[in-house]
């Protein structure tokens, strides 16, 4: 039975798509039953108590989380986010709910036995509950207490050869698409700069000096897959010089629907015949493409890379081979103000 009865919440589950209520109740339960016997290091109905506190919020329409405090591990000042419950009598399970930020690998990319040994490493020191990744980019580790902070940053650091993220008003972890691991569109090597710009800042990223944080985000072309252009104050997308690359018996096979467009990424339903005007050449931003008499033409100098062309035609349209990047800066998402997109400073630098 439930430690603490929650209506609100239970709403969140009853629509057609998955919910984090349905997922914490799930870890709730794992932890109760600790089958592998494990000696848990914070309270054991940690995640019950966080279901019963965020059913309060919704209640009374407002936050019961004192969000702040002076709480890290030895010689960093980041890494770590102090969170306490304002109801500690009430919900004695997250009294003290720490989130902890772990630095990602450039592109992300993980070993089953690295990802088993860290969620083991959280359900015995922390509430299990990880966010995969936030969008600073790091591996968000959700809910521990100031005890288990050095345990946890011994374990990762000596035996994991894991560092933690940024946060506060430092350096924040900089973050990068996959890059030429795997996509074809992408201009650089999104990995190799992100991950040497990441031990170069090392400094500026676990110690605190700035008036408020800054972010680098590495986004390979300009779909922005890592969002640099609106999150980051410093955005590196990649872009090209030269002229997009046109198959023009590709072109005909998606307007004749032997190809499907959008790499068939649609096909859910029946949208009715590719219409290469309406969904392509009329959705161009600067009206920079033109189809006549069953040809494609492009006037590049217009052509503003918005990929939009290229990602519903990926067969018959590819970037150019002169590539690199474009830098921009001064993006910010604050809650209040809304959005604020990236100056563009360097219009192209090879990379």
């Amino acid at each position: 039975m439930a430690k603490h009865k929650t209506p609100l919440l239970d709403q969140l589950e009853t629509g057609p798509w998955p919910s984090f209520v349905s997922d914490l109740k799930q870890e709730a339960e794992k932890r109760a039953k600790n089958k592998k016997g494990l000696e848990l290091q914070i309270p054991q109905d940690v995640v019950e108590d966080l279901l019963g506190v965020l059913e309060l919020s919704y209640k009374h329409g407002r936050t019961h989380w004192k969000h702040g405090g002076i709480v890290g591990v030895f010689g960093y000042g980041g890494g770590v986010i102090g969170r306490y419950c304002d109801q500690p009598t009430m919900f004695p399970g997250v009294a003290h709910f720490h989130t902890v930020r772990v630095a990602q690998p450039a592109g992300k990319f993980y070993s089953t036995e690295y990802l088993r040994q860290l969620c083991n490493l959280w359900d015995f020191r922390g509430s299990g509950i990880t966010n995969m990744h936030g969008s600073t980019g790091d591996i968000i580790l959700i809910g521990t207490t100031t005890p288990q902070l050095e345990e946890i940053y011994f374990e990762m650091s000596h035996n994991m050869d894991q560092d933690l993220g940024g946060s506060g008003s430092n350096l924040r972890t900089p973050a990068d698409c996959i890059g030429q691991a795997r996509c074809e569109y992408a201009c650089y090597d999104t990995q190799a700069l992100c991950h040497n710009l990441t031990l170069e800042y090392q400094d500026e990223l676990h110690r605190p000096a700035f008036p408020y944080k800054f972010k680098f985000k590495f986004d390979g072309c300009p779909n922005c897959c890592v969002a640099s252009i609106a999150r980051s104050d410093m955005s590196f997308i990649g872009t090209w010089k030269d002229d997009i690359r046109i198959d023009a018996e590709a072109v005909k096979a998606y307007v004749g629907g032997e190809i499907k467009p959008n790499a068939g990424a649609h096909a859910g339903r029946d949208w009715g015949k590719f219409d290469i005007q309406k969904e392509v050449i009329g959705l161009c931003p600067t009206g920079c493409m033109k189809y006549e008499d069953n040809k494609l033409t492009i006037n590049n100098r217009e052509c503003t890379r918005c990929m939009h062309c290229i990602n519903v035609m990926p067969r018959a349209l590819r970037i150019g081979k002169q590539t690199g990047c474009s830098i921009l800066v001064g993006a910010k998402a604050p809650i209040l103000d809304g959005a604020q997109m990236g100056s563009l400073l360097v219009p192209f630098i090879e990379v």
